[in-house]
């Protein structure tokens, strides 16, 4: 699956309550909607896809998967950018403190290669 796929996923399921009541919300048949998130947004036409990520709060700054923006990452974006070196240290601090436990817990362990 790919990663604007994965993202929208995320954000229908963080935003509303089920994909039957974002279908409606954002004014795509269900079956178009089913069919997108099972067959990747990709594959669904330019107007779909943006109609999908306006409602969302998506932004496609590139191609690169690695460039969509939510609206909460547009805001933690403008945060950062406001603040000074002492508070960005901080925050790079906490992210990588955070990014390690997270990717830790997802890492096997010894014991999962005994299993």
């Amino acid at each position: 699956m790919d990663n604007l796929t994965k993202i929208v996923r995320t954000e229908i399921a963080r935003q509303y309550k089920s994909v039957r009541q974002f279908s409606f919300a954002v004014d795509i048949p269900l079956s178009t909607i089913n069919s997108a998130l099972h067959n990747g947004i990709g594959g669904s036409s330019f107007d779909t896809v943006m109609q999908i990520c306006n409602t969302l709060g998506i932004k496609a700054i590139s191609n690169d998967a690695a460039f969509y923006l939510t609206n909460d990452t547009q805001t933690i974006l403008n945060q950062y950018a406001q603040l000074d070196d002492y508070g960005r240290h901080t925050v790079a601090t906490v992210l990588k403190v955070e990014y390690d436990r997270c990717t830790e817990l997802s890492a096997p362990t010894e014991g999962d290669a005994l299993k």
